[in-house]
C-alpha cells in the first residue's frame, strides 16, 4: 500500500487547484486520483468544442484568493491553462482510478481504489463534482425511446428534426441555441421565467426565440413519455400532449450522496454534507471541494475552495 500524506479524489478544475495549492504549501507528497481517463471529465466530455468556459458565473464575480484563476476564454484555452499548471507543478494524477471507498485507519485513511485498498493518507479532499451524476426526471424512460432521450450536451446537431430541451439553466440556453441551426427546438421549463441563465446566454436565447429558432414552453412541467411512431410522445401536467424527434434533459447534476453517506459523512436537514466554514466533514482530515461543497458554484469558486482547505490544513493540523 502506498502512504502519501494527502489524496485528492477528483482531477477536475477543483481537485486539480487542491494539488496546485498543497504542492505550493509544502504539503506533500499529494496524489489526485481520476476515474477517468483523462483530467477535467466533465469539461472534456460535456463542452462542445469552442463552448466558453465562464469566469463570471450567473452574473456573479468571484474574487480569487489562491494561486489559480483566470478569463472567461474557449474550452480549448481553458483545458491547456490547466495542463500547463499540471505540469508546472509536476501534479501527481492517477487516471482510471476510481476510489470505492474511504475507511479510518488509526489517524489516517485507508483509499480503496477499484476494490483494491492501495493508499494510506493522512488527509483526503473529494472533489468529484457532481456532473458526472446528471439529473433524472422521477418518471421512468420508455425502453423504445431511450436512444432518443439524452442526459448530456450533444456535440452533434442533428441534420434535422423537432428537438425538446428540458430545463431552465444555462446548459438548456446553450443546447437549445447549438441545436436550433439544424432543429426546429422546443424548451420546456417549469417556471414562468428563467432566472438562472447568465446574461452572455440570455441574450443569445432571446435572439434566437425573436428569429423564430427557438419556441418557449414556460410554466410546463412533464408528466409522463411514451413511445410513439418511433418519436418521444411527451404528456404535460395541463393535459397537453406533443411528439419530439429528440429530448434533451438539462436539469443539473446531483451530489454524489450515496458515495459520501458510505463512507460516513454526515447530511444536514436539507440534505447537503455537513461541512464547516473550512469545507471539513464531521471526519476528520476529510473535506470536501468544488461543487459538492458549494451548491452552484463557479470554476473559480472552485479553485477556491482549495486554497481554503490547504490553508486550513496547514494551519489547523501542521503548524
Amino acid at each position: 500500500m502506498e502512504e502519501t500524506k494527502l489524496i485528492v479524489i477528483g482531477a477536475g478544475p477543483a481537485g486539480i487547484a487542491c494539488g496546485i495549492e498543497a504542492k505550493a504549501e509544502g504539503l506533500e507528497p499529494v496524489i489526485i486520483l481520476e476515474k477517468a481517463p483523462h483530467i477535467c471529465d466533465t469539461i472534456e466530455r460535456l463542452f462542445r468544442p469552442g463552448k466558453r468556459v465562464d469566469a463570471v458565473y450567473r452574473g456573479v464575480e468571484v474574487e480569487p484568493l489562491g494561486r489559480c484563476r483566470f478569463v472567461t476564454e474557449t474550452k480549448e484555452a481553458f483545458l491547456e491553462r490547466i495542463k500547463k499548471w499540471v505540469e508546472e507543478y509536476q501534479l501527481d494524477i492517477r487516471l482510471n482510478s476510481e476510489v470505492n471507498y474511504i475507511k479510518r485507519v488509526g489517524d489516517k485513511y485507508e483509499i480503496t481504489v477499484k476494490g483494491e485498498p492501495s493508499f494510506l493518507a493522512e488527509f483526503v479532499v473529494i472533489a468529484i463534482g457532481i456532473f458526472g451524476q446528471p439529473k433524472k426526471p422521477d418518471y421512468p424512460i420508455p425502453k423504445e425511446v431511450r436512444d432518443k432521450v439524452f442526459f448530456e450536451p450533444p456535440n452533434i446537431c442533428p441534420d434535422k428534426g423537432k428537438v425538446l430541451v428540458v430545463g431552465g439553466g444555462d446548459t438548456a440556453a446553450e443546447v437549445a441555441a447549438f441545436l436550433c441551426s439544424k432543429c426546429e427546438v422546443f424548451i420546456s421549463y417549469r417556471r414562468p421565467q428563467f432566472f438562472r441563465i447568465n446574461p452572455v446566454n440570455m441574450k443569445i436565447l432571446e435572439e434566437k426565440v425573436k428569429e423564430g429558432k427557438i419556441k418557449l414552453l414556460l410554466n410546463t412541467d412533464i408528466e409522463k413519455l411514451e413511445a410513439e411512431n418511433g418519436k418521444v410522445k411527451v404528456y404535460y401536467k395541463d393535459g397537453k400532449t406533443d411528439t419530439y424527434d429528440y429530448v434533451y434533459y438539462c436539469l443539473g447534476g446531483s451530489t454524489p450522496k450515496g458515495f459520501l453517506k458510505y463512507i460516513g459523512i454526515e447530511f444536514d436537514h436539507e440534505d447537503r454534507p455537513k461541512i464547516d466554514e473550512y469545507f471539513e466533514t464531521n471526519l476528520p482530515k476529510v473535506f470536501l471541494a468544488g461543487d459538492i461543497a458549494v451548491p452552484k458554484g463557479s470554476i473559480q469558486l472552485a479553485f477556491n475552495t482549495a486554497h481554503i482547505i490547504i490553508k486550513r490544513i496547514k494551519e489547523k493540523y501542521i503548524s
